[in-house]
């Protein structure tokens, strides 16, 4: 699975910021969720226009946003 296949960024929507295709469900509502320890099953059952395989590409995506910068931290 390709999350390049179920996200997608237009300007025209949700200004710009990363979404499940098709949908105005943001990644960062779904990273939220799973963050915040609501289930696979619960995030489905709020938000019915996603599938398992679109939360594993907001994963996948955060995934790759992880590796994209250096993040300098400070002791």
């Amino acid at each position: 699975m390709n999350w390049k296949d179920r996200v997608t960024v237009d300007p025209l929507v949700c200004h710009g910021k990363a979404c499940i295709k098709g949908t105005r469900i943001m990644v960062s509502v779904i990273l939220d969720n799973l963050a915040e320890g609501v289930s696979e099953e619960e995030i489905l059952k709020s938000y019915p226009s996603i599938v398992p395989n679109d939360i594993k590409a907001a994963i996948a995506y955060a995934a790759e946003l992880s590796r994209e910068k250096l993040v300098s931290v400070t002791v």
